[in-house]
């Protein structure tokens, strides 16, 4: 299975960068990012040393502390906050057991939820799931999520064709959802977005 550990040499590296993207409006101190890679304290040092060097986080002294934490505009930000949504967290956790949740054409999760914002609305969507599936399968795979979030996930499942059925009808519901920025786990944007044949010959 595709994992971030395929572009980048240094595992320590590979944590620290799921670390700060998994919450990208947090900052973190040293001893708290040694625990959470389970890393010797001098090679998550030498990696942040590194990191800050090539700008993709900063540092800024609080309270005895020297706090880090990523910068929001490196050019490849936003390509970084997509890979580890997919890499981790429900995004792993829904390619894992793509075949137990069913026939999976489309997966996608909200770009707030990938960067740890809070829904405007109570209805918004954070993850959307397209295709034959099976819903205790999903229900799990979305609980666990909750658990380590320590948030509920607001998730839909349709079917290909109501999804397409909605799709042609321009439902508002599936339309809010598809407006917003998603970042696609299972499946490509352009299938997703892609007109139907009476749209088009309408």
């Amino acid at each position: 299975m595709a994992n971030l550990k395929d572009l980048f040499v240094s595992k320590v590296r590979v944590k620290l960068i799921q670390i700060f993207l998994n919450k990208p409006q947090e900052m973190f101190y040293v001893r708290q990012l040694v625990r959470e890679t389970d890393e010797e304290i001098n090679a998550v040092r030498r990696e942040l040393a590194r990191l800050e060097a090539r700008g993709l986080i900063k540092s800024e002294p609080r309270a005895n502390r020297l706090y880090y934490f990523f910068i929001k505009t490196y050019p490849f930000y936003q390509d970084l906050i997509s890979l580890v949504a997919k890499t981790t967290g429900l995004g792993e956790d829904i390619r894992k057991n793509r075949n137990k949740i069913g026939k999976v054409k489309f997966a996608m999760l909200s770009g707030k939820f990938a960067h740890q914002l809070e829904r405007e609305e109570p209805t918004e969507v954070d993850l959307l799931v397209v295709g034959t599936i099976v819903l205790p399968e999903l229900s799990a795979v979305v609980r666990r999520a909750e658990v380590t979030r320590k948030r509920e996930i607001n998730y839909t499942a349709m079917t290909v064709e109501e999804f397409n059925f909605r799709k042609q009808r321009r439902d508002p519901f599936l339309l809010g959802i598809l407006s917003l920025p998603r970042i696609m786990v299972v499946g490509n944007e352009e299938d997703l977005l892609e007109k139907s044949k009476e749209d088009t010959a309408a």
